[in-house]
């Protein structure tokens, strides 16, 4: 069988690992890598035994499908100019840094029939994968995904960063639009927004309160979920849930039965390629379409716009 030949472009903190999985992969031939940090990339590809470039047009017409794995402002031009050429693209989140650019994106996929997946990565976590079993009706949903600080991704919102992950999550179990946002946030060591807080209200009734930080003392992944009858906690990083149900049981909590799933920590980023691969060779629609991303850029986008008005009305005050 014909592999798939495939190149990572920014082989950064993240892309790296994006050529290491794919290098390891039996349907794949990891082309090259690609970087405008001439040192980076060779380095890389001589460890990865492949090719190294230093401007990702000089592989158009080489390649199959292509990660990109670049500064955010960075995603449109570079996304647009493989999608052009027929070029399969696994995109990092968020998809762009707007709506209008991530539409011309998802418009050119189709118009060519091409695959655009989106680096939703917590989608392959295992614990949010057995939640499709568990999730129905969730009224009442909090997150918070704290990070202690790390001196990259500071060139967009900890919106973008870090918040859009959860988001995402949200978005995908709450069958609702969201109707009402409200929003607070402040820079604190970058330019950008370090810490933001947003209360989304959904037209079925459910609320969510989602937190994210990139200046916490300690890493913290959390969310819980409350429904009918049930209480739901996710811990991303041990891919531990607590479910809490009502019951006939006299156990710990009187009427409720307390049960904890875990789950072995698997490899989120190898499953997430692989479905990557796995869609561009079977021509079939990826697990994070762009659409999905542009849904979740979209809730972002007015998280920080709300910020930014209650900052000036802060401001004015």
């Amino acid at each position: 069988m014909k592999k798939l030949k495939v190149a990572v472009i920014g082989v950064g903190y993240l892309g790296k690992f994006h050529a290491e999985k794919y290098a390891q992969m039996d349907q794949v031939e990891l082309l090259c890598v690609v970087d405008v940090d001439k040192t980076k990339a060779e380095n890389i590809a001589k460890r990865l035994s492949t090719k190294a470039y230093f401007n990702h047009k000089d592989i158009i017409g080489k390649v199959d499908a292509v990660s990109v794995v670049v500064p955010t402002p960075n995603h449109f031009s570079i996304c647009r100019d493989f999608l052009e050429h027929d070029v399969d693209v696994l995109v990092e989140k968020p998809i762009t840094t707007t709506l209008e650019e991530a539409d011309e994106l998802i418009g050119i996929a189709e118009s060519r029939g091409l695959n655009i997946q989106v680096g939703h990565l917590e989608r392959f976590n295992p614990a949010v994968m057995a939640l499709k079993d568990i999730v129905k009706t969730p009224m009442f949903i909090e997150s918070h995904r704290l990070n202690v600080y790390r001196d990259r991704c500071t060139d967009v919102s900890v919106v973008l960063d870090l918040m859009i992950h959860d988001i995402d999550i949200i978005l995908n179990f709450v069958d609702a639009e969201v109707k009402i946002i409200r929003a607070a946030g402040i820079p604190v060591i970058s330019g950008q927004v370090d810490i933001a807080n947003a209360r989304l209200e959904f037209a079925n009734g459910c609320v969510a309160n989602v937190t994210a930080s990139r200046i916490s003392a300690k890493d913290k992944r959390k969310i819980r979920m409350f429904q009918t009858d049930e209480y739901i906690s996710v811990d991303f990083a041990s891919h531990d849930i607590t479910l809490i149900s009502k019951s006939n049981a006299h156990g710990l909590i009187p009427g409720m039965d307390v049960k904890q799933l875990c789950f072995t920590k698997g490899d989120a980023l190898n499953d997430e390629l692989k479905s990557f691969v796995i869609s561009v060779i079977q021509r079939t629609p990826p697990e994070v379409t762009g659409q999905v991303g542009r849904k979740a850029l979209k809730t972002a986008l007015s998280i920080m716009e709300q910020i930014h008005h209650t900052n000036i009305r802060f401001l004015r005050s």
